[in-house]
């Protein structure tokens, strides 16, 4: 079967820089209103899979709920366990925590996530990744690519839509070039900064990628800092919320300890993105109710063996995430010695 490599090898063995490069995704259609479109918008048709670990399946979960899609495009959510073929189906009786965490519905004699690439084509050579946009009818993967599959989300449905969730903008016309602007930067040095800090195989790649890394948390810190809020933009919600979330939501539980971004962490060396993070969790269900903590500590600790040999899951920090109106310690006496 083509793909028969080792999909764990982050960086190659022999690229002697020890830098992480992301491949890009493979399968990038889109569902559209038009009419005559080869993948329209219509009810129940497609099929999201996910997983509650990955931050980039994570952004499609949650705009699927700001946008009420949940009873046009249904999803499955895989197991944490991600090993040598891939992300991987929870098996029957199985207790694993989050909604459609569940065998797959669609091909039940399907294990991995990576089937389903091979039903759609043999010779499929790239990563197994997830989201997945599968179009039922057609028995096609529309789109593997979380960028595209939001934005097709916060429009492509509306015509099906009550009014309540069609006029929700997460990319309004007046925002769009700061938007535009601030995805490039956080995409490439907190969304993958994280990633190629923690997959260098380097010193001198680990250092100038956590180094940037941090750069651009201090910036994001900044802007934060001046913005009204309670929101990225102040007052709207606009994608740029959804896409640092999931980095940020994350950063204290996995990517301190395990990607070695231990210059400072968000509870403590953050206040004004620790607020802001705060605030969608515990207060906007679509950030909290789609945030799954074991999945994630688990996922990243005993999914990359060649980070962790022994798989070993640390308990802390605890909380995972700490309350809107609590703070730890050291960021109490910042803020009075301020």
């Amino acid at each position: 079967m083509a793909g028969e490599r080792n999909i764990l090898d982050w960086v190659h063995p022999d690229d002697s820089t020890g830098e992480f490069k992301r491949g890009a995704s493979s399968f990038r259609d889109f569902i559209s209103s038009k009419s005559g479109a080869q993948y329209p918008a219509e009810k129940d048709r497609y099929h999201l899979y996910v997983s509650y670990a990955c931050p980039w399946a994570h952004r499609t979960l949650i705009v699927r709920k700001l946008k009420g899609l949940e009873e046009l495009v249904p999803f499955t959510a895989v197991h944490w366990s991600m090993q040598e073929k891939g992300w991987r189906f929870v098996e029957e009786g199985e207790n694993v925590p989050g909604q459609n965490t569940t065998p797959d519905p669609l091909h039940p004699s399907f294990k991995h996530i990576r089937e389903i690439y091979f039903a759609v084509d043999p010779e499929y050579k790239g990563r197994f990744t997830v989201p997945v946009l599968y179009d039922k009818k057609q028995q096609r993967i529309v789109n593997n690519e979380s960028s595209e599959i939001i934005r097709m989300f916060y429009t492509e449905f509306d015509a099906l839509l009550p009014e309540k969730y069609r006029t929700v903008d997460l990319f309004p016309t007046s925002l769009r070039p700061q938007i535009e602007e601030s995805n490039e930067w956080i995409y490439n040095d907190i969304n993958n900064g994280v990633y190629k800090s923690g997959f260098a195989t380097q010193q001198a790649a680990y250092e100038k990628n956590v180094n940037n890394l941090f750069a651009a948390l201090d910036r994001a810190e900044k802007h934060l800092s001046s913005s009204p809020g309670p929101f990225y933009f102040g007052e709207q919600l606009t994608e740029s919320d959804v896409r640092l979330y999931t980095t940020i939501v994350r950063f204290d539980t996995v990517y301190v300890q395990h990607f070695k971004c231990n210059i400072r962490d968000i509870r403590s060396g953050y206040p004004a993105l620790h607020r802001w993070v705060r605030h969608l969790y515990w207060t906007r269900p679509e950030f909290g109710d789609t945030t799954q903590f074991e999945h994630i500590k688990k996922h990243y600790t005993k999914s990359h063996k060649q980070i962790n040999p022994l798989s070993l899951t640390p308990v802390g920090p605890l909380p995972d995430i700490l309350p809107v109106d609590k703070e730890v310690a050291a960021a109490v006496a910042a803020i009075y010695h301020g």
